[in-house]
């Protein structure tokens, strides 16, 4: 008599070092990734059909490590795919965002189709926040925009129910062949991005396999039907969605539950639901320590989940019904199998169409919605310790290369805007203040110097990225430009404010013409760093040829403030020539100034440097 031999599982499992090595990315951003480290490392090992013991009950620890091993190739699959397709499209969808949300209606659309596309809801929050802190956009045109990505956020979902496990290998391959034989970076983003949707595919087959003996296992399938009841299926796809931080692998998981007809539609439309009150988690904590206009943003992602789960928590037997209705039907299955066949699409259709309907019942709210936020989150004066921290450098965008580097240009605004202040109040202080109002011009400069290591920083982690030309010599024009400013503001903390007190210790006093000329200089070399800022803050080509077409006027300026005080050296003055030494250490100061505020114009031009 032959012995039977077990079934062979349906995909090869990875070797124990994949497990490893994808927790490690995984753990960057996920806070149970670790637990994926240990438990991925063993899930090559695990036969996956077949996982019922010779016992006849369970193979528990074959099902828990497939389990677990399917979920991290799944998370990574998401994870590959979400950031190839930001990398890809990122910058294109920050501009759709910015131009396109003029309105609520066009704000929903725009929000839906960019999360769709970057597959990040977190993301376009972030960029959202970024442009009201910039004052692009108000708070309650960000509202339809947030709701429009709760809408963009089911795209994955619908994507999952598909169910194509055949092609998740093929999608493997195909995915992996331009990233192997091309070094185009857009060609090995889309090959990345094709690659993570066959790991998405190749997981789900993986924890499907693992958890089909379960369809005949009677406690389980009790415990399932526990999810049934609305509240119990809500609070356990709200704490998972919490602890994994990603709504799509909560109703991927879902998805793969139906699939196996282990848990019904309703029961996975309460899980959905409690996924979407999750989701809100991560921007929750996002938000932590962030300006406050991002705290309002992450409230009304919160508040219009929250309200809109509270709507349909009892008419998930009346929503049942009309996505039964609304999806694909097999009348020619019967029992587990028909549930399996048909419930995905159902629990895909469901999210989208509760999220759908929820804008559409909120929208004619916005301005009360914005209203509540801005009352619960009250505007503050801006602390002068919070002068000094960064508003823009927002970590979650460091996954997308070109958003991180807008941000960069964001905050350099930012910290122009401290110089600028620095420099217009500089010169009236040398000319007719007193040792606080230098000392006031001096502090200021804390904050410039907080803003540069910060900036630098966040450069420096962008460079640690993949990167394409054009994005190295933005990182590189940008680490530039910001080195100037805080030259800018060393000359002014340094040398002007040291030439203001030298004028107070040695009781000089300027004569009304020398000021008028100091004036006029002081106001074109202000001019020139407002233009360099500018330049560089918007990739302003325009106003940075205006600063470098200054050049003349500046030094023009310059030899006849020269002029103007070799005349005056002869002027029967007391103390004439150490007022003479000291404003025309202001004439060459101001110059050194105009020199940084030429470079920075030059960094945005790409001309080659020159004095």
């Amino acid at each position: 008599m032959m012995k039977s031999t077990p079934p062979r599982p349906r995909f090869a499992p990875f070797p124990p070092a994949w497990g490893w090595r994808l927790g490690m990315i995984l753990s960057r951003r996920w806070p149970l990734a670790w637990l994926l480290v240990a438990v991925g490392g063993l899930a090559g090992a695990a036969t996956l059909p077949g996982t019922e013991s010779t016992a006849g009950g369970l193979d528990g620890e074959a099902m828990f490590l497939g389990l677990l091993g399917g979920l991290a190739l799944f998370l990574y699959g998401m994870e590959l795919m979400s950031d190839a397709l930001k990398a890809v499209a990122g910058e294109r969808m920050k501009d759709i965002l910015a131009r396109l949300t003029v309105n609520r209606w066009l704000g929903v659309a725009t929000g839906a189709f960019v999360t769709a596309v970057i597959q990040s809801s977190s993301v376009t929050t972030v960029l959202v926040v970024g442009f009201i802190t910039a004052g692009f956009m108000t708070l309650t045109q960000s509202i339809g925009v947030i709701m429009g990505a709760n809408i963009g956020s089911t795209f994955t979902a619908q994507l999952i129910a598909f169910q194509v496990d055949e092609l998740a290998l093929l999608l493997i391959a195909v995915g992996f062949l331009p990233m192997f034989v091309t070094r185009k970076e857009r060609w090995r983003q889309y090959g990345a991005a094709t690659l993570g949707i066959g790991l998405i595919f190749f997981g789900m087959s993986v924890m499907s396999d693992a958890m089909a003996p379960l369809r005949t296992y009677a406690p389980f399938l009790e415990l399932m039907r526990g999810l049934e009841r609305p509240a119990v299926g809500i609070l356990v796809g709200l704490v998972f969605t919490a602890l994994i931080q990603s709504s799509a692998a909560t109703t991927g998981i879902v998805i793969v539950l139906a699939g196996q007809g282990l848990i019904n539609l309703p029961a996975g439309i309460a899980l959905a639901l409690g996924a979407n009150i999750g989701t809100c988690v991560t921007a929750l904590l996002a938000c932590i320590g962030k300006p406050r206009e991002a705290v309002r943003a992450a409230l009304v992602h919160l508040i219009f989940n929250v309200a809109g789960v509270l709507i349909w928590i009892e008419l998930i037997e009346p929503l049942a019904h009309v996505v039964t209705w609304l999806s694909p039907s097999h009348p020619e299955l019967t029992g587990a199998e028909r549930l399996a066949a048909e419930a995905p699409r159902q629990i895909a259709n469901a999210h989208s169409l509760f999220n759908i309907a929820n804008t559409l019942i909120f929208i004619g709210f916005t301005s009360q919605f914005a209203r509540l936020v801005s009352w619960l989150v009250p505007e503050r004066p801006e602390a002068e310790e919070a002068v000094g921290r960064a508003r823009f450098l927002d970590e979650e965008l460091l996954a997308t290369p070109s958003l991180a580097l807008d941000r960069v240009r964001m905050e350099a605004m930012r910290m122009g805007e401290r110089v600028q202040e620095m420099l217009a109040r500089i010169l009236p202080a040398i000319i007719a203040g007193n040792r606080d109002s230098l000392a006031e011009v001096k502090a200021m400069d804390d904050a410039v110097d907080s803003l540069h290591a910060q900036i630098i920083g966040y450069l420096g982690k962008i460079s640690r990225l993949t990167l394409t030309e054009a994005q190295t010599a933005d990182l590189i024009h940008l680490m530039g430009a910001v080195n100037d400013l805080e030259n800018i503001g060393d000359v002014i903390e340094t040398n002007l404010v040291v030439l203001g007190n030298e004028r107070i210790d040695q009781g000089l006093s300027i004569s009304q013409p020398t000021r008028e000329v100091l004036n006029g200089f002081h106001r074109a070399v202000t001019k020139s760093v407002w233009g360099a800022v500018q330049a560089v803050a918007q990739k302003n080509a325009l106003a940075a040829q205006t600063v470098m077409d200054m050049k003349q006027e500046i030094n023009r300026i310059a030899d006849s403030a020269a002029l103007h005080q070799a005349r005056r050296l002869v002027a029967a003055e007391p103390k004439r020539i150490p007022a003479y030494t000291i404003e025309m250490d202001i004439i060459e100061k101001l110059k050194r100034i105009y020199y940084f505020a030429k470079r920075m114009a030059k960094s945005v031009t790409g001309e080659p440097e020159s004095r």
